[in-house]
């Protein structure tokens, strides 16, 4: 099935790019969320006739994104969490605990942004964790985890 997209999107393309996806991804997925358009000749021109607005707006949002990012250059997330003496949690610290806190410490962060490629953190000390701020925009954000006293 071909499409027009509407929006950037990861792996596929560009705004306005005319790809080949399965039907289903494109019925289920990109059409629904407005990422992107069946390629039938009336959405074709109704598209050109607002490609450029549809780029502005995608400019926005990128520019929203990288002021988002630099808000996060020397921002660190404390949290304190139980511990064995061994430096293990009892439980874990996943995505909603650090969005969480980082919306109680300032700066708002959605679960959905935040990226943990190790899985959910499982022990005391410093970590790494991605957020995802936009297509083209992650972030690093250190996450120190202390025992509670």
């Amino acid at each position: 099935m071909e499409i027009i997209l509407l929006q950037k999107v990861a792996n596929l393309g560009q705004i306005g790019d005319r790809v080949k996806v399965k039907a289903g991804y494109a019925r289920n997925y990109l059409v629904p969320t407005g990422r992107a358009t069946m390629a039938t000749p009336a959405n074709i021109a109704r598209f050109e006739a607002q490609r450029a607005e549809l780029e502005a707006k995608a400019n926005e949002e990128l520019a929203a994104a990288q002021a988002r990012a630099l808000k996060f250059q020397d921002f660190k997330l404390t949290l304190k969490a139980k511990a064995g003496t061994e430096g293990k949690l009892f439980g874990s610290i996943g995505t909603s605990d650090i969005a969480e806190a980082a919306v109680q410490a300032g700066q708002p962060v959605s679960r959905s942004e935040v990226r943990m490629p190790n899985g959910p953190i499982r022990t005391v000390g410093e970590h790494q964790v991605q957020l995802h701020l936009h297509t083209d925009v992650d972030v690093t954000l250190d996450v120190t985890i202390v025992p509670e006293e």
